[in-house]
């Protein structure tokens, strides 16, 4: 998939007159020319392009930038949902249990600095297929047979902010497409009222679309079960024009926009601009909706939240928060949107590892648990990508907090993710790091190879998803990545 344009070209009902009806009277011989040469020039390039240049529907019949696309091959997943574990967890107190670090425990290590730093978690067995999992992760240990664990990860730069970005854009510093933005490109919208992808909370930069057009930027709502839908989605409806009259005011900007189109030049950021009024118009209705979790039986919102009444400690409120986004994303993926991430976080422990990782789990625990239940009972799991994982992994020795409440440093040599659903092969772990934990060794992946693992689930060839700026072929992997296929169901 390629293009050398934002979005296909249109041109209005005038393209074809010597001097548009406006400027009649006015224009001088040089105006007619440049309007004439650069008329005929865009006639050109619709033929090129295969585009009517007269269907002033083209967009909203077919081309339009958010309309839903195949994929390079048939594939089980149609959407993602990613878990995305700001802070970076610990790997071996978490999926990756190490006996011999037990063994070890407060002496010297061969081949690291500091004192050996045992899991403070107990591991078991889990799920036929028997995976060892933290005791911090206890209902989605329930789900290993429907999971992937990668245990072979590794970054470059652990550094929280570029780190961050490397894991969504796979650039650690430019400015790069995320892979939300990515994926919206290659498969466009199964539902045109709403965005193709939602975030729900978490870094700007991490949903950004860079030099891909502006239609393909995240969307943000931070989702609050707290507040009223009026406050969360403040700005979506108008108070001062009618449905009516905003919908003839976009027509007329996108008549408008044809209009210049056709004489002059296409404006990419003008054309998003306007992209985005059509969509949050069409949002009025739909989005309202969609985050309105109250829908929801109590049942279901218990599964995911918790019960409804009761004292809580800041570890349940953070869970409700968390449930409750996932709640969100569940039926944001119903309605069609392609790609949603959810950002949780607090892993970042270089001290009171011991309590401060066993309440960032219970904040994501339940709540993943519950929207992999919830996914596979609706029969959505097979056509669901969900991923978890941070930004980089933590040292197998002991960080900052002293004797009496240790914790771990940054390590970008071994860090962990899990994947489950559309189409990856459930019961299984991929890769493995040493006797220790500190160093991914077996089947090593980089971020690069994630990417074009995901890609692959997708449906996509990661050296074919393509989008040309400033006269290069860029892509979400860059110049790297290979697909680790056994992953792949």
């Amino acid at each position: 998939m390629k293009t050398n344009s934002s979005q296909p070209c249109t041109f209005g009902p005038d393209s074809s007159s010597l001097i548009h009806p406006d400027l009649a009277g006015f224009a001088s011989r040089r105006d007619f020319l440049v309007r004439n040469g650069l008329g005929f020039g865009g006639l050109s390039l619709a033929a090129l392009f295969g585009i009517n240049p007269f269907d002033l529907n083209a967009a909203a019949t077919g081309g339009g930038p958010l309309m839903p696309k195949a994929p390079h091959f048939p594939v089980k997943a149609k959407a993602v949902i990613q878990i995305y574990a700001g802070g970076a967890p610990s790997t071996v107190d978490t999926w990756d249990y190490k006996p011999e670090l037990e063994k070890a425990n407060g002496k010297k290590i061969p081949g690291y600095e500091g004192l050996a730093f045992a899991s403070p978690f107990k591991f078991a067995k889990s799920g036929k297929s028997g995976i060892e999992v933290s005791e911090i992760f206890p209902e989605l240990a329930k789900h290993v047979d429907e999971m992937t664990v990668i245990k072979s990860l590794f970054t470059e730069i652990p550094d929280h902010e570029i780190a961050g970005r490397m894991l969504n854009t796979g650039s650690p510093q430019l400015p790069k497409p995320s892979l939300g933005s990515w994926v919206t490109y290659g498969l466009g919208s199964v539902n045109q009222n709403m965005p193709g992808f939602i975030t729900l909370g978490g870094n700007p930069n991490f949903r950004q679309c860079a030099f891909l057009p502006g239609i393909y930027q995240g969307c943000n709502v931070n989702f609050d079960p707290k507040e009223k839908l009026s406050t969360i989605l403040a700005n979506i409806s108008s108070e001062f024009s009618t449905l009516d009259r905003q919908r003839r005011q976009i027509d007329f900007a996108k008549q408008s926009n044809r209009e210049h189109a056709a004489m002059l030049q296409r404006d990419s950021q003008l054309e998003a601009r306007i992209e985005a009024f059509e969509i949050a118009f069409k949002m009025q209705t739909e989005a309202t909706d969609a985050f309105d979790i109250s829908k929801e039986s109590e049942a279901m919102r218990e599964r995911y939240m918790g019960p409804a009444t009761g004292a809580y400690s800041a570890s349940a409120r953070a869970m409700k928060d968390t449930g409750s986004r996932m709640l969100v994303a569940r039926r944001l993926v119903e309605r069609g949107v392609r790609f949603v991430q959810v950002a949780t976080g607090n892993w970042d422990h270089h001290d009171g590892l011991a309590t401060k990782a066993r309440d960032a789990a219970a904040a994501v625990d339940g709540p993943a648990a519950a929207l992999l239940t919830d996914l596979k009972e609706r029969g959505m799991l097979d056509s669901t990508l969900v991923i978890w994982g941070g930004e980089f992994g933590r040292t197998v020795t002991s960080g900052g907090g002293g004797a009496g409440s240790p914790g771990r440093d940054h390590n970008g040599n071994a860090m962990v993710s899990w994947m489950a659903g559309g189409g990856v092969k459930g019961g299984q772990t991929y890769g493995g790091t040493d006797e220790f934990g500190g160093r991914a060794v077996e089947n090593r992946m980089h971020i690069h190879d994630l990417h074009a693992t995901i890609l692959q689930l997708l449906g996509f060839d990661h050296t074919k998803l393509t989008y040309t700026y400033n006269g290069r072929e860029f892509r979400l992997t860059d110049n790297f990545g290979n697909v680790a296929k056994e992953i792949i169901a």
